[in-house]
């Protein structure tokens, strides 16, 4: 298993946060459902918890069988999708994902896969070493993910999204500066806790490397668009954000069934392992 601690900065309150967070999740899901891949919503509803009190359970199906590596599509099966669980504590959340197979056939093989995400939301510049209050991450394995000048994938740049030379009318912040995250009023700090475990002998840190890479590409993407998409998003009343997460995924998924149902009688079986290592 391997464990780091992403810290990302963003020039927001961490209650200005609870409303952005939703937005961007439910707008950046929405951009990437196409072609039969993307987010589909299974439940989302109100859960609590003896110890953390009120929250959100959120349990999603995420299908992305093409963006895997070259390498990794060898061994697991094509058609596949990663479920996401989800319970929202704000400022504290849990997220898991784990693989399912969805195949006709009755011999498939799954690796032991396993994410948990741990976040913590709070109104600093990233400077807390125990902000789960258990125990520090060794500095070795903490990540600072500047939503600034850190790089990221060419495809996702976006000239609106550029912090840069981005303006909030709303707020009147921005753009962001060389040492910003030491002089913006206000700042808060996204601390997540990722443990990611791949348990396939002779390939397991290679993976569990990668999916990381991948994580921290996705936790820079995802803030820089919170920051960038403010003034879309700020002023909106939770119960206004809420509605309009459930008019994404009524519409997602929506989108989501129609092209998996139009392509599912041409979908060749999925791509397995050798007959000695299936089960059924």
């Amino acid at each position: 298993m391997l464990s780091k601690e992403y810290r990302i900065c963003m020039p927001l309150t961490v209650d200005e946060y609870r409303i952005g967070q939703l937005y961007m999740i439910s707008k950046h899901s929405s951009e990437q459902s196409r072609g039969g891949e993307g987010v589909e919503v299974i439940c989302n509803e109100p859960q609590s918890h003896p110890q953390h009190g009120a929250g959100q359970l959120t349990e999603k199906r995420i299908y992305l069988s093409s963006k895997l590596p070259s390498w990794m599509r060898t061994f697991v099966p094509r058609i596949f999708y990663v479920t996401e669980k989800a319970w929202n504590f704000y400022p504290y959340t849990i997220t898991e994902y784990t693989v399912s197979i969805l195949s006709r056939s009755n011999c498939s093989f799954v690796p032991r896969f396993n994410i948990r995400i741990e976040t913590r939301f709070s109104n600093d510049n990233g400077n807390n070493d125990n902000v789960f209050g258990d125990s520090p991450t060794p500095p070795e394995n903490v990540s600072h993910v500047d939503i600034l000048t850190d790089p990221f994938p060419e495809k996702h740049y976006k000239q609106s999204e550029d912090l840069s030379i981005w303006e909030s009318k709303k707020t009147g912040r921005g753009p962001l500066l060389a040492g910003w995250r030491n002089n913006s009023k206000p700042i808060m700090c996204s601390y997540k806790r990722v443990q990611c475990s791949f348990e396939v002998y002779g390939l397991q840190g290679r993976t569990e490397e990668f999916i990381h890479k991948n994580i921290r590409d996705i936790l820079l993407v995802g803030h820089r668009q919170a920051v960038a998409w403010t003034d879309e998003w700020h002023g909106m009343s939770l119960e206004e954000v809420r509605e309009f997460e459930r008019e994404l995924q009524e519409q997602t998924n929506s989108k989501l069934k129609s092209t998996q149902s139009s392509t599912d009688s041409a979908t060749p079986p999925a791509r397995l392992l050798p007959l000695d290592l299936c089960h059924g």
